[in-house]
């Protein structure tokens, strides 16, 4: 049985793999997400999701899944709210918008490395200042790649998604599943 390592603390990502039957070893990798100057944001979560998974320790035959996301408007990149005046900055651009929620993969096992890269359209109503400020105090946002979480309260924003529900949340299944299988590894 090969074990899984998650180079991630999200505790979202070790439920959503938690829906696909791995019970995953948490070992949380510590990189710097600074994006580079004029990094786009699909090279950025690709980049950071390599750097994820060859921090962490494992053994050869483990099978390691590394992910980061970001929130892609108008060209700028949104990453995690650094405090609630932040949170509702973010929200307000996102609000009455398209935007998109990109996430990078990264798995590793036996010297051979798999990675894509999803993105998942979203389309937010019109959000008054009071549902900001509420939704901002309720805490939800505040470790969330654009400061909301879809499988939460934030759900009740959405308009439409086109594509990978659960790459909102932070790690595409279908793509890992995809990537494990090139590796070797099937779930069931």
């Amino acid at each position: 049985m090969t074990r899984v390592i998650l180079a991630s603390g999200s505790p979202r990502r070790r439920e959503l793999l938690g829906e696909i039957g791995i019970d995953p070893i948490v070992r949380p990798a510590d990189v710097d997400e600074t994006p580079r100057p004029d990094e786009s944001p699909e090279t950025l979560v690709a980049r950071l999701a390599r750097s994820k998974a060859t921090a962490v320790d494992a053994d050869a035959t483990d099978l390691v899944i590394a992910a980061d996301t970001v929130v892609a408007v108008g060209g700028d990149i949104l990453g995690k709210p650094d405090d609630e005046a932040h949170a509702a900055a973010m929200l307000r651009r996102l609000s009455d918008t398209t935007h998109r929620v990109i996430t990078g993969v990264h798995l590793r096992r036996d010297n051979n490395e798999r990675s894509a890269v999803e993105a998942t359209s979203i389309t937010f109503r019109p959000l008054s200042d009071a549902e900001i400020g509420d939704y901002v105090a309720t805490g939800e946002p505040m470790d969330k790649a654009g400061s909301f979480a879809i499988q939460g309260l934030a759900a009740d924003f959405v308009t439409a998604i086109d594509g990978s529900h659960s790459n909102v949340v932070g790690l595409p299944l279908d793509v890992v599943i995809e990537l494990a299988a090139d590796l070797g590894v099937t779930f069931s």
